[in-house]
């Protein structure tokens, strides 16, 4: 069995907790025998409090230790870890490999797909990206991330990072458009709701159709005419600003502005 062991309590940590606890139900070779958390009931929802420690300096012997904390509390968690020369990897998409402290081993188990507590995810379809120092050290990092999903993938610092920026674009970016798009509707008095299947087939056209096959709208068909009546019907600033840099984004294909 493969010991494992989960520093947090956030998200992206809970998220976790229940696809090994999943895994482990269907008889894979995954054992996660402890979760830290600074408080303990935190996760008492979903781990006996047997399972859960609040001291670092009782955790026990792993054979990995993912680090599911905020960015900026990677490196002083990695840093405070009393055991020396054990695999340890965080799940940050932005914060390099090298953040992690030189005492241990270091990894990369990054989950990429957005996390909200009590929200349901499928962890058999989440991308994992996988990072490490060495070739064995992958190999198990490989053999735990194949336990909950279908999708895993080596992709280095870099290539992280370049994920992530575009993450924010598809996902952070699109979720703030639909926070206009819902305002605009309230101000109208419009239910949002009739947007919605048009939210859903934009999402799945580009399963069959890259974006830019995709896309259609007035800025792709250069109509002035539409352009200029959405520009003066929109009385927000920041709507009107975002409206004109994405319309010339759009004309432009993407090029620079």
């Amino acid at each position: 069995m493969t010991k494992v062991i989960i520093i947090g309590s956030g998200n992206v940590a809970q998220h976790l907790i229940v696809a090994f606890q999943n895994s482990q139900n269907i008889g894979t070779e995954i054992d996660l025998i402890q979760v830290f958390s600074r408080q303990k009931e935190s996760l008492s929802h979903l781990l006996d409090l047997n399972k859960i420690t609040d001291d670092l300096e009782a955790l026990e012997e792993a054979d990995l230790y993912i680090i599911a904390v905020s960015d900026d509390a990677i490196a002083a968690v990695s840093s405070q870890l009393s055991f020396k020369n054990r695999l340890v990897v965080h799940t940050s998409g932005s914060i390099p490999l090298n953040a992690l402290d030189n005492d241990n081993r270091k990894g990369v188990f990054y989950p990429l797909q957005t996390f909200t507590k009590n929200k349901e995810v499928d962890f058999e379809v989440i991308p994992i990206c996988l990072e490490s120092e060495n070739a064995t050290d992958f190999q198990l990092l490989e053999k735990v991330a194949k336990m909950i999903s279908d999708k895993v993938f080596a992709i280095n610092s870099e290539q992280r990072k370049a994920l992530h920026v575009a993450a924010v674009f598809v996902n952070n970016f699109t979720n703030h458009l639909y926070q206009i798009g819902s305002e605009i509707c309230q101000e109208n008095q419009v239910p949002f709701e009739i947007l919605k299947p048009l939210i859903a087939e934009t999402a799945q056209k580009i399963m069959v159709l890259s974006p830019e096959e995709a896309q259609t709208g007035p800025a792709k068909r250069n109509d002035s005419a539409t352009i200029e009546a959405h520009e003066a019907f929109l009385s927000n600033e920041n709507h009107l600003k975002i409206y004109k840099t994405l319309t010339q984004s759009i004309q432009h294909n993407g090029k620079k502005l």
